[in-house]
């Protein structure tokens, strides 16, 4: 099923959407890989979530390294990278109210539980496609980290944005089910 939807994500609207949607999300996304990630942990034990450099709650994190943005555009390329590098600390997040992560790949057993403890979700963009995916980002300001370079963080202005919902705030995970599908065939 197709969704249209605009951030911040609630738990109110991942209750409502299955693995295997479409969605199409508008609104802020903020982007943060590993090196971010690992940033924000260090934030976290030394003042807790309100030091955090962008509000959390109901927050959709984008696992993304742009590329540098060609003129006359915010960003460059901007695909997916593989989710399971932030998995030590996406349990972490969603448990302080993240709602929503997109990335590539498999989640970890630990991710998955938390996403269904937070009621929560993981999107995936399809990797490869950054030049196309890039289209759908209106705008891009850095929050923090910019010594980081490709992985600091950053705040972007999404329209329409194209992910699939792979795993629900129920645990039921497209990667598993789809597989089952074809086995069947």
């Amino acid at each position: 099923m197709d969704r249209y939807l605009t951030t911040p994500i609630t738990a109110e609207v991942t209750e409502n959407l299955c693995a295997g949607d479409y969605v199409y999300l508008t609104g802020t996304v903020y982007v943060a890989r590993d090196a971010a990630h690992k940033r924000l942990m260090e934030v976290l034990g030394q003042g807790g979530a309100n030091a955090l450099p962008f509000p959390i709650q109901d927050a959709v994190i984008y696992y993304m390294g742009p590329s540098p943005a060609r003129e006359g555009r915010p960003i460059g390329s901007a695909g997916p990278t593989t989710a399971s590098r932030m998995d030590k600390y996406a349990p972490q997040l969603l448990d302080l109210g993240q709602k929503a992560m997109i990335g590539k790949g498999k989640r970890s057993q630990e991710v998955i539980d938390a996403i269904v403890r937070n009621r929560a979700v993981y999107f995936a963009a399809v990797g490869g496609a950054g030049a196309l995916l890039s289209k759908c980002i209106q705008k891009s300001d850095l929050v923090c980290y910019e010594d980081l370079g490709a992985e600091a963080i950053l705040k972007l202005e999404v329209e329409e944005f194209p992910v699939i919902v792979v795993i629900d705030s129920r645990g039921n995970n497209l990667y598993e089910t789809a597989v089952g599908e074809y086995a069947e065939e």
